[in-house]
């Protein structure tokens, strides 16, 4: 059994009755449930549609979402989540870049590092290099003053901890960053890299090991294996290169408003929701949600 789900930004709440109750009738589908007016709503199928993914392209053209998935172990009792980009609006190291008067430079590493263009190590390293005299003390401001929550973040922590599940953030960014979001959010633990400072100003190196691909999928599998999880129970969302690992280990990668090279290895792909539709895709209705 399979489950087709439709997803609008909640901002258009352009999803038009016609365009599911066509396609359920079209595929022989069940009963048509609305997970909120005008924004998310799905039926079930016995089979996967042979021309599916012809139906995506043009509901992509109508800036809708659609998403199938077996129906069995959906709700999952997991979120492994990447930060830059996906749980924030911003990517850190670049604003950090800004500060320092390298935005420009910085911002093609990541853009390029993140398609899967660059090592990422090496990549990380030279970011963090062109950062090597800035004060310490930046991380704050840049926090306070330039950092925003991707939205629908709150309601998709606040639900699944409600529903018992347990959240983890693990970035290939920096720990100064991922322990005020993950406290902010509520994330019960946090992965990142870390910057090295010395006498309060930035040396221009991270810490090793650094935490990229692999280790995003490690994490996945330790802490699955501590708290008595397997990776089906797993939901994982990214949006670089560095996240395909997890995304593909787990139970459901989320590919969110990803890069091309992401896009095209990932099934599940949110393009015009936010964060709240990774609680749609596992059946919880808006009035389900939970802020954290």
């Amino acid at each position: 059994m399979f489950t087709a789900t439709f997803l609008a930004s909640p901002d258009r709440r352009n999803l038009e009755p016609a365009l599911v109750h066509s396609l359920r009738n079209a595929w022989g589908g069940g009963d048509v449930i609305w997970l909120a007016p005008d924004e998310s709503a799905e039926f079930s199928l016995t089979a996967e549609p042979a021309n599916f993914w012809e139906v995506w392209e043009t509901a992509q053209s109508m800036s809708v979402d659609l998403v199938l998935q077996p129906t069995i172990g959906r709700r999952k009792k997991m979120l492994l989540a990447d930060m830059d980009s996906t749980m924030i609006q911003q990517e850190c190291i670049d604003e950090l870049a800004d500060e320092a008067g390298v935005g420009t430079r910085v911002k093609d590493i990541t853009a390029r590092a993140m398609n899967g263009e660059l090592d990422f190590d090496a990549a990380l390293r030279e970011r963090v290099c062109l950062l090597k005299g800035l004060p310490a003390s930046i991380i704050d401001k840049v926090l306070s003053e330039r950092i925003t929550l991707m939205p629908g973040g709150p309601e998709l922590l606040g639900t699944m901890k409600a529903n018992g599940g347990y959240a983890a953030l693990v970035s290939g960014g920096f720990t100064a960053f991922t322990g005020a979001v993950a406290n902010k959010l509520g994330f019960d633990e946090n992965r990142a890299n870390t910057l090295i400072a010395k006498d309060g100003v930035l040396t221009g190196e991270v810490g090793v090991p650094i935490l990229g691909k692999q280790a995003k999928v490690d994490a996945l599998n330790e802490i699955t294996k501590r708290i008595g999880l397997t990776p089906d129970d797993v939901m994982a969302v990214g949006d670089g290169a560095n996240d395909l690992g997890m995304l593909h280990k787990a139970g459901v990668g989320v590919a969110l408003h990803a890069k091309p090279v992401v896009a095209a290895e990932v099934s599940t792909r949110i393009n015009f929701g936010d964060l709240t539709a990774l609680l749609f895709l596992q059946g919880y209705g808006r009035n389900d949600f939970v802020v954290a």
